[in-house]
């Protein structure tokens, strides 16, 4: 029950990064770019903070950091620049196609292949997914914002992976941040920074909060749980930042959101009723 309590925390720390970006871009308080590079900055503040009044150091130099922080970085900067050019909802859709595929290919590489079951909940949340956020109208898709959004799947699953390892969650996010920060300097040459204190304070929140805390947490998570179970579960996040939407942002409820709430839901039940293959087993 303790694993499915912080999971569940999780996943609504998630949608809140969501929510908490789309108040501030729709809401025109502050640009992509900009948004994302406090984002990281108040990440990293917040959470080598905590460190520091731990007594601790940030292991910067550790196996693994690297990758977190090339990785992190990855999804910030892809997840940030397609949103420039492609739709919300299409571009959920690509994000997390990318990180379930990903990571059930990552464990079915490292002998722990995802189970029937799993591999069938996990279809049929998809499919939920497509339900509520294909995009409506006409219109081609951007085929560079599309590859940016692969490659912001690519980094979050990366990451996800590398973080399975992590010995000190805390300290390995919170050098995961410092060092991602300056490469999120290049994202103001591919737009000019706008800035409002409102935007200022939404981004601050995200990332100080909801992505330095949960990020923490997502890798206290990754220790206890398999790669088809994270894969998964992460398949919530759109689901709970759409109903967050409607009781925070007064967003309509409709039957197709009720029928993909009940498919994404149903599926990720199926699928983590399953157990993964043991360890070994081809």
């Amino acid at each position: 029950m303790q694993i499915f309590f912080l999971t569940v925390v999780t996943m609504v720390a998630f949608a809140a990064n969501s929510i908490l970006t789309r108040m501030a871009l729709e809401g025109g308080y502050i640009d992509p770019a900009g948004f994302a590079l406090l984002r990281v900055g108040a990440g990293a503040v917040v959470l080598s903070g905590l460190v520091a009044l731990r007594g601790g150091a940030l292991p910067l130099f550790r196996r693994n950091r690297i990758a977190g922080a090339l990785s992190l970085a990855l999804y910030m900067i892809g997840f940030s620049l397609a949103y420039l050019t492609l739709d919300a909802g299409l571009g959920a859709l690509i994000l997390f196609g990318v990180v379930q595929i990903t990571m059930f290919t990552q464990s079915a590489l490292t002998g722990a292949s995802p189970s029937k079951r799993q591999m069938g909940g996990a279809a049929v949340a998809f499919a939920g997914l497509i339900l509520v956020l294909w995009p409506s109208g006409g219109g081609g898709t951007d085929p560079v914002g599309a590859a940016l959004m692969v490659l912001a799947g690519l980094g979050w699953a990366i990451y996800s992976i590398v973080g399975r390892s992590a010995g000190d969650p805390l300290a390995a996010t919170s050098a995961n941040f410092v060092l991602c920060f300056p490469l999120m300097l290049l994202l103001p040459m591919f737009s000019g920074p706008s800035f409002s204190g409102m935007g200022v304070a939404l981004a601050a929140l995200c990332g100080g909060v909801t992505s330095g805390l949960g990020y923490a947490l997502w890798y206290i998570v990754l220790r206890q749980i398999d790669g088809g179970t994270a894969a998964v579960a992460q398949l919530s996040v759109p689901i709970i930042a759409i109903l967050g939407g409607v009781v925070l942002l007064g967003e309509a409820v409709s039957l197709t959101l009720i029928i993909a709430t009940a498919l994404v839901l149903g599926g990720i039940a199926w699928a983590l009723s399953a157990k993964s293959a043991p360890a070994g087993r081809k």
